[in-house]
């Protein structure tokens, strides 16, 4: 309700009022009020004072409860003003993304400490390395020149790209990876590529074919090799927490005497939507002779 509209003012708590009925502070209601989140009932156009109805008590206290969780002001909103089931909804969606979040600074959190203290080797043997021998394959690439923080979202709409084209050349008969040919940092841009397997190689050509000349798609024929890997999480994934895995297997293979013999590169062999943040999703990998 606005300043110039009919009110019962038997109905109106003074903001003192209303801020004591609803364990909130008068300074809290103002913000409030400024940030759109809970406007008054009424407000004296002559006075200023700001009027508020008992009623309005639940969607105060939702406010207040919301911002303990940290949720930025816009969401709030949105929580508010589509309560009820789809309200709930909404904060599940919100709360998902924070633990996620979490899981992906308590990792990196550990992986700082671990430098920090000297502890390398004994963060690095939280990482089980293996070996594991890949058959020849064909594979449809993207390549391209990114820096870290759009690396993630590239990569995505990337691998979705050429799996819908995948499907053209026999499927995928092999997870997809993402090569990286120089180191991808806020520094350096690589290039990362992102690779595909598929079970047709003539009908490869013949998507990129059609596709014509281009500098960032690719039909290859990948050699067999032998990776050296570890498997890591979702939580883990994130940048630059994922440098303590490359990090790990690196060591691993000087350890055994073995040679790198290709570029690094990330094997994602798992649903990436569905998966939670502990659960695994990526190999990080490097070819070994």
């Amino acid at each position: 309700m606005t300043e110039d509209a009919e009110v019962d003012e038997k109905e109106l708590l003074t903001i003192g009022a209303f801020a004591a009925r609803c364990r909130l502070s008068a300074k809290a209601l103002r913000l409030y009020d400024r940030l759109g989140l809970l406007s008054p009932a009424y407000v004296d156009v002559a006075s200023g004072y700001r009027y508020y109805r008992a009623g309005q008590a639940e969607q105060a206290r939702l406010v207040a409860l919301l911002r303990h969780l940290d949720m930025p002001l816009a969401r709030i909103a949105e929580v508010v003003e589509a309560g009820g089931a789809e309200g709930a909804e909404l904060l599940a969606a919100y709360w998902a993304d924070v633990e996620e979040r979490l899981a992906r600074q308590r990792t990196l959190a550990e992986y700082l400490r671990g430098r920090l203290s000297g502890r390398s080797s004994e963060m690095y043997g939280k990482f089980v390395v293996e070996t594991v021998d890949v058959p020849e394959q064909v594979v449809i690439t993207e390549i391209r020149h990114t820096l870290a923080d759009e690396l993630p979202a590239w990569i995505g709409a990337s691998l979705e790209r050429l799996e819908r084209a995948a499907l053209e050349c026999g499927g995928v008969p092999a997870a997809p990876y993402v090569v990286y040919h120089s180191e991808v940092s806020m520094e350096s841009d690589g290039p990362a590529e992102t690779c595909v397997p598929v079970a047709d190689e003539d009908a490869a050509l013949e998507w990129a074919g059609r596709r014509g000349r281009s500098r960032e798609t690719a039909v290859r024929v990948e050699p067999a090799q032998r990776l050296a890997y570890t498997r890591i999480s979702k939580a883990q994934v994130a940048h630059p927490q994922i440098i303590a895995a490359f990090e790990a297997v690196e060591e691993w293979i000087t350890a055994h005497g073995l040679t790198q013999a290709g570029p690094c590169r990330e094997v994602y062999f798992a649903d990436w939507e569905a998966a939670g943040p502990e659960d695994p999703v990526c190999d990080v990998a490097f070819p070994v002779r």
